[in-house]
């Protein structure tokens, strides 16, 4: 892969610095191409990081479940014999919200929303610069071992209810089935009502400010959480477009006063 070259272990980063993983941190990669998977084990350790790999889906399925407590992140590349990553994604999304980062050969924006649909982090295309990818991967660690500040446990916003602490989001009596990211978008969102936020501000409040995520990844993700919302009785202008901006939130039962004049919000 001519694109993947060693890094600068001196230098690091293209500026000069490197920034440490977090001490202890473990890391599976699934890949079934023998060089490339112990190219990447091999800069992981160099890293600092414990590595664990599996150089098949049902493989990596099983070291996942078994090391869970410990792991930190997965890299999981989409073309795996056997059953595949985007099956193996699936599973492990299924019982956990560890960071997955998906690697393919294929660049077709259907298999990345495909991705990003069941669950995955972040999505890289080979051949790849080995710096990006370390730097993806110390991004989605520390993610993971920073906690968020702590939020009220409700939020109320009309008929709209979000328990942040069981990650449930219900619209009057209707349950709504979100996933991870559409879930972040939300709460970012309704968390502070009327502001308008960039699509640079959701991807860094979602995704996170180190992950290097097509701001149009947002769109697709709004527009699933519309949808999801407006067939659970949600009005559909909850969340709204500010064109060249992004979007905010408008509480449901304020949206038509809000829209009003002055004088005929007061009246």
């Amino acid at each position: 892969m001519e694109a993947m070259r060693p890094i600068d272990h001196e230098n690091g980063t293209a500026s000069g610095r490197r920034t440490p993983p977090v001490e202890g941190a473990t890391v599976l990669v699934v890949e079934d191409d023998p060089t490339l998977l112990s190219t990447l084990a091999y800069n992981l350790s160099r890293e600092g990081y414990s590595v664990l790999t599996a150089a098949d889906g049902e493989s990596g399925l099983v070291t996942a479940r078994r090391e869970m407590d410990r792991l930190d992140l997965v890299v999981l590349d989409v073309m795996l014999p056997g059953i595949s990553g985007f099956q193996v994604l699936r599973q492990l999304r299924a019982a956990s919200d560890i960071p997955i980062l998906m690697l393919s050969a294929r660049g077709e924006e259907q298999d990345r929303i495909d991705g990003l649909e069941l669950g995955a982090d972040d999505y890289v295309i080979k051949p790849f610069a080995l710096r990006e990818l370390l730097a993806r991967v110390r991004a989605g660690v520390r993610r993971r071992a920073v906690p968020a500040a702590q939020p009220p446990s409700v939020l109320f916003r009309g008929p709209l209810r979000i328990e942040l602490e069981r990650r449930r989001v219900m619209v009057a009596e209707t349950e709504v089935q979100l996933r991870p990211k559409e879930y972040g978008l939300l709460t970012a969102l309704a968390l502070e009502p009327g502001k308008v936020f960039t699509r640079q501000d959701l991807l860094d409040a979602v995704w996170g400010e180190e992950v290097i995520v097509d701001e149009r990844t947002v769109d697709v993700h709004i527009s699933w959480l519309r949808g999801k919302l407006t067939d659970a009785g949600l009005d559909s202008s909850t969340i709204r477009t500010v064109y060249g901006v992004g979007y905010r939130f408008v509480v449901p039962d304020d949206a038509e006063v809000e829209d009003q004049p002055p004088d005929a919000a007061s009246a």
